[in-house]
């Protein structure tokens, strides 16, 4: 069975290289492609794709109102965001209730295939790099 994706990215020059990625996975097929929150909210509606994964900085609504209306209206769907920056503390708490995954766009090409493989078997995957920020830590002071 191939995991059926749909991108969601707003670099329009990165989906293409994405979308070439992903035709050399024999389990991964690209649905579709939108660069704004409000063409991947439609195109989720419209494709019933396995996996969104979407740029967290996505233009024309904020990728969390995205993200929202995506899992309200197609709650099957697994949602990835990824960004350039470390977890920023307004997707924490969608990790643990709506969101499969949080990586960084210099991610290794593998790391990317684990965590579309993992959320679509249920899990949830986040990028070693951000798992824990230094403000998570105990406090270390004597």
């Amino acid at each position: 069975m191939r995991i059926r994706i749909l991108l969601a990215d707003s670099h329009p020059a990165f989906l293409p290289s994405l979308s070439r990625f992903f035709r050399d996975q024999q389990d991964v097929e690209v649905m579709g492609q939108a660069n704004t929150g409000p063409a991947a909210v439609e195109l989720t509606r419209q494709l019933k794709p396995d996996i969104v994964l979407m740029d967290i900085d996505i233009l024309g609504l904020p990728s969390m109102g995205a993200v929202r209306q995506i899992h309200r209206d197609q709650p099957g769907v697994k949602i990835i965001l990824w960004s350039i920056d470390p977890l920023p503390p307004r997707v924490r708490e969608t990790l643990k209730t709506t969101v499969s995954g949080y990586l960084l766009k210099d991610c290794d090409p593998e790391m990317l295939l684990a965590a579309i493989r993992t959320a679509t078997a249920g899990g949830t995957y986040v990028s070693p790099e951000v798992d824990r920020r230094p403000e998570d830590k105990p406090n270390q002071e004597t």
